[in-house]
C-alpha cells in the first residue's frame, strides 16, 4: 500500500497532503486529551502504534510503485478511535519512509490518508455498526480489522489511478486494474489481520481488563472476547 517516494506528481502529492492535515492536527488534539484524561493509557498507545509498525511493515511486492501488507490500524482504533489513529499511523508512515526506505517522504500525504485515515475510519464504522447490531468483540474486531484493511487498498488503488489512467479504459478501467492485482494478496492479509487482532483483544481482555472497560472496549464488568 505505501506508495514509493516520488512515485506521484508534485501536485497529486500536495493535495493528498492537504486532504490528510485536518485529519492529524484534529488526531494530535484527540491525542493530547487522551494522555491527559487517561495517563495510564500511554503504554496501550505505544503498543498500538508498536502493533500498527510491525504489520505493516511486512511487505509484499504488488504494484509497480506500491507493495501489499497488513495495516494494523484496526486494533488502535477499536481502542482508541480514528483521530487517534491518524497521528499514530501517521508516525508510523514517517519512520518507515524514513527508517526503511517503505514508502516515501513526497508521497506522505497520499500514504497517511489511505492508512491512517481512511482506513481506520471505515474501521471504526465497522466496528460500531456491528456492536450496535448485536455482534459480539470478536466479530466486530474481526470485521473492522479485515475490512479497514480491504478499504486502505482501495484508496490507493483510486490514488494509482489518478496519477496513472488507463490509456484505454481511463481512471476507471486503472482503478479495476490496481484493484484487482491488489486483491490477489490483500484479502488473505486481511483476513489474517482480523484474525491477528482478535487474538490480541482476547489476550488485552485478560491482561488490561480494566483499562479496556475506561476505553469503553469492554461494555459490561462481566464482558469478555469469546
Amino acid at each position: 500500500m505505501h506508495i514509493a517516494e516520488g512515485y506521484l506528481p508534485p501536485v497529486q502529492a500536495a493535495a493528498w497532503f492537504a486532504a490528510s492535515a485536518p485529519f492529524v492536527v484534529h488526531g494530535s488534539r484527540a491525542l493530547v486529551r487522551q494522555v491527559r484524561q487517561d495517563p495510564e493509557s500511554k503504554l496501550l498507545l505505544g503498543a498500538a502504534g508498536a502493533f500498527t509498525f510491525a504489520l505493516s511493515a511486512l511487505k509484499i511486492p504488488s504494484v509497480t510503485g506500491s507493495s501489499s501488507h497488513p495495516t494494523g490500524t484496526g486494533l488502535g482504533t477499536v481502542l482508541f478511535r480514528p483521530p487517534v489513529m491518524s497521528v499514530l499511523g501517521g508516525l508510523v508512515l514517517l519512520f518507515q519512509a524514513v527508517l526503511l526506505a517503505h514508502g516515501g517522504l513526497s508521497t506522505l500525504g497520499a500514504n497517511v490518508f489511505s492508512m491512517a485515515v481512511v482506513g481506520p475510519w471505515v474501521a471504526y464504522g465497522v466496528y460500531v455498526l456491528t456492536r450496535r447490531l448485536g455482534g459480539g468483540l470478536d466479530v466486530a474486531v474481526f470485521l473492522a480489522a479485515a475490512l479497514g484493511g480491504l478499504a486502505t487498498y482501495c484508496v490507493t488503488s483510486v490514488q494509482l489511478a489518478w496519477a496513472f489512467p488507463d490509456p484505454a479504459s481511463g481512471f476507471p478501467g486503472a482503478v479495476a486494474k490496481f484493484a484487482g492485482i491488489f486483491a490477489v494478496t490483500q484479502i488473505p492479509l486481511a483476513i489474517s489481520e482480523g484474525l491477528l487482532s482478535v487474538l490480541v483483544v482476547r489476550l488485552l481482555t485478560r491482561v488490561s481488563g480494566d483499562e479496556l472497560r475506561r476505553l469503553g472496549v469492554l461494555r459490561e464488568p462481566q464482558e469478555v472476547a469469546a
